[in-house]
């Protein structure tokens, strides 16, 4: 989930409660580039709407600019979610069934069973109309003295299960605010976590293209190693220690594969030490190492043996 791209899509206005509902679903599935490729029955499922409401929603979505599709073939549909395009005047009005349902209703005719009557319409004088009461006909039968008042009523259940809003439906109600939803200490967490990814990400790419000429790959396995690396060593050393290991560290598996974030995962605290005394460790000065550990325990072994034979000669 990037908390960054969450936070930036809920104060978008404009949508449909499912439109919004598939924009949340696609940025919790998302990484910090907004980019996410989740089938439509996971949506479905998710949101609690049908296939067919969610791919209308996709749709709209597209052409408000919220979302790029790119349909990628014997794979799934790869989503990028771009809440700064997003531009509700570019997408239509309503989908297909919608319109027709507009059309069929004469600019004439009375209002709809749950259409609201107009703000300085006059009411009656011994009782007054609901919002969404019916309007009496001429010949109706009156309303039982016992019935229970209009006011207490549900209004009448929407049967298009929330695919669109129809102009009998009542606008959704406003987003709660966005710091309401995102400052929690949990959260900020998360976020102070993912900027140090991003940061530790982009001193790793700068780095590996200086050296290769090309960008690395980046993909859901590499993202989580890179979590986890941030994860050992903290948010401040994580990307001068990425950066030294593509630039400094020359061992031959490592160059063997190509500077692998996964080797970086495995020796982080062994290459943040060679970082803080600035210098790598290669090949050839660990054998040279090794062999004046070896000497220092030669000679250590030569003066317990004469230590010990004196020691004998004076007994």
């Amino acid at each position: 989930m990037s908390t960054i791209i969450m936070a930036a899509c809920w104060p978008l206005q404009g949508m449909s409660p499912a439109q919004k509902a598939v924009l949340i679903s696609l940025a919790d599935q998302a990484s910090d580039d907004g980019v996410c490729w989740p089938a439509v029955g996971t949506i479905a499922k998710r949101t609690c709407l049908s296939e067919r409401a969610v791919r209308d929603a996709l749709a709209w979505l597209q052409a408000s600019g919220a979302v790029f599709r790119e349909y990628r073939p014997n794979t799934s549909t790869s989503y990028t979610i771009s809440p700064k395009r997003y531009d509700p005047a570019k997408a239509p009005e309503g989908s297909k069934r919608a319109n027709s349902r507009k059309k069929a209703v004469p600019a004439d005719a009375a209002p709809g069973a749950n259409a609201a009557p107009p703000a300085d319409a006059a009411s009656p004088a011994d009782a007054a109309s609901p919002a969404n009461a019916a309007s009496p006909g001429a010949d109706a039968a009156p309303a039982p003295a016992n019935a229970a008042p209009l006011g207490g009523q549900m209004p009448p259940p929407n049967h298009q299960l929330n695919h669109h809003l129809t102009i009998n439906e009542s606008l959704p109600a406003a987003s709660p605010p966005v710091e309401k939803l995102v400052a929690t200490p949990v959260d900020a967490v998360e976020t102070q976590l993912q900027a140090a990814c991003k940061a530790t990400w982009q001193a790793y790419s700068d780095a590996y293209f200086r050296r290769y000429g090309a960008k690395p790959v980046r993909n859901q396995t590499v993202n989580s190693k890179v979590k986890q690396f941030v994860q050992r060593l903290g948010h401040t050393e994580s990307p001068e220690v990425a950066a030294f290991y593509v630039d400094r560290v020359s061992e031959r598996f490592v160059i063997q594969r190509m500077h692998d974030i996964g080797l970086l995962l495995s020796g982080a605290e062994g290459y943040r030490t060679q970082w803080v005394a600035g210098t790598a460790m290669t090949e050839t000065r660990a054998k040279r190492a090794d062999q004046s550990q070896s000497n220092y325990d030669a000679a250590d072994e030569a003066m317990a043996i004469i230590r010990a034979n004196r020691e004998k000669k004076g007994a």
